[in-house]
């Protein structure tokens, strides 16, 4: 027990000086990182006091201070001191959540997770959810679903007779599709190439009036928070052509779906119930720490027979198995970060992390406005591009940004500039926070 005491005790340290670190790791932290981790094997057994000592030392200093309030380079957010608290637990426990036999906390917890995630994501209260380490898994399993519906209405057994020879499915994304859903096509066989690419608007929503024409063998894969501009593809017509085709539609909502749980930033999401399937990450928004994606199903058998698994050892239950709704069969009792998340914040917390972040990057953007700087996007959500001149000036700038520590803000390429990108997804991100990355962004312009 002195162990975890002092692992609890370390923890606490490096949690309490957070926000007077850097937020980017100097570089003689990550040099004196290697030169202590990457020996050779030892011989002989170490104290577990010694090896907790060695990753407090010499990892601590090399992390980025993601559990602060001035990471604003991905849409990272950080944990909750509920999360948290619950991952120490299931860490503890050591559950395997493949089976309700294997651990009934793991699969009650999951259970009712995924249910009150259905009620505020607003999702078909039939739908089968499952929990996963991220959004492409989530995006791979709400596809693999959608495959499997797909070619059944052909009398095609994806999963036990593969692609080969397979009737083609067509995959329409936008143009401005996420990196995450392209991998998981590639996964499953069907091709990141292959997609028919729909143009978009300037502010990269995919446009209803350009869709190819749709038939029950296409999947439309549609976007509910574009990565750069948080921008949400027009759902509602999309769904409608997609539907009266008898297309499947998917939503890649990594963390633009979260905002249906707001009343003030809700309508964004009108229209993406009526999809198939969504994939969305906990550790986005709901800051249930590393690692958590979700994916929901309408049709649940589509799911189920998409993922399950069947062996002599493993006798049916009278209840869920998660194993039977996710790719893994071993995996960590995530459900329980998860329903400590929500348990801890509640409608009203949840929906209050939406619009205190989206506050926070409207006052990013209307500050480096009134700077003379310019945002390209139109701020909807959490995300705010700016410009500070040439791509060179704009590079020199966030350069010099990261470099100071004070806050990290990360480069993209986004329809023919380069800008900088701020994602404010923390539950830690304060005024003070804001106030102080904007005074270190100034300083970077004018030095």
């Amino acid at each position: 027990m002195d162990l975890l005491n002092d692992a609890a005790r370390r923890a606490h340290n490096y949690l309490n000086s957070i926000h007077d670190r850097r937020v980017s790791p100097a570089p003689e932290s990550i040099t004196a990182l290697e030169a202590a981790i990457k020996t050779e094997l030892p011989a002989n057994p170490t104290p577990p006091e010694t090896v907790l000592e060695e990753i407090d030392q010499h990892g601590s200093p090399a992390t980025v201070a993601t559990q602060g309030g001035r990471f604003f380079g991905f849409v990272t957010g950080g944990t909750t001191p509920a999360a948290l608290a619950a991952s120490w637990m299931v860490s503890a426990w050591d559950q395997n959540a493949a089976l309700r036999v294997m651990s009934p906390a793991a699969a009650i917890f999951e259970e009712t997770a995924l249910t009150w995630l259905r009620d505020l994501l607003n999702l078909p209260e039939q739908s089968a959810g499952a929990i996963v380490t991220g959004a492409t898994m989530a995006n791979f399993t709400g596809l693999a679903a959608a495959r499997h519906a797909l070619l059944k209405k052909q009398n095609w057994d994806v999963e036990n007779d593969g692609l080969f020879g397979a009737p083609p499915i067509t995959v329409v994304v936008g143009g401005e599709v996420h990196v995450s859903l392209l991998k998981a096509l590639g996964m499953l066989g069907l091709g990141r190439r292959r997609v028919l690419r729909v143009p978009v608007d300037g502010q990269g929503r995919m446009r209803a009036d350009a869709l190819p024409p749709l038939n029950e063998n296409t999947i439309a894969c549609i976007q509910a928070g574009n990565v750069n501009t948080g921008a949400f593809d027009p759902a509602n017509e999309i769904c409608a052509i997609a539907h009266q085709a008898g297309a499947w539609v998917h939503v890649d909502g990594a963390f633009g779906l979260f905002a249906a749980m707001s009343p003030h930033y809700r309508h964004l999401t009108n229209g993406f119930e009526q999809a198939d399937s969504w994939a969305t990450d906990g550790h986005k928004w709901p800051n249930v720490g590393y690692d958590c994606g979700l994916a929901f199903v309408r049709d649940a058998e589509a799911l189920r027979a998409a993922m399950t698994m069947n062996a002599a050892y493993l006798p049916p239950g009278a209840h869920r198995d998660p194993c039977h709704y996710t790719p893994e069969m071993s995996r960590r009792a995530r459900g329980v970060e998860l329903w400590a998340a929500i348990r801890a914040q509640g409608r009203t917390g949840m929906a209050a992390l939406i619009e205190r972040t989206c506050s926070h990057a409207r006052r990013f953007a209307d500050a480096l406005r009134a700077a003379g700087h310019t945002v390209l996007n139109d701020v909807v959500l959490n995300q705010v591009l700016v410009s500070f001149g040439t791509p060179e000036q704009t590079l020199t700038v966030m350069r010099r940004i990261q470099a100071e520590g004070v806050c990290w803000c990360g480069e993209t390429q986004w329809q023919g500039h380069v800008a900088m990108r701020i994602s404010v997804s923390s539950w830690a991100t304060t005024e003070a926070d804001v106030d102080a990355a904007l005074a270190s962004i100034l300083r970077a312009t004018k030095t």
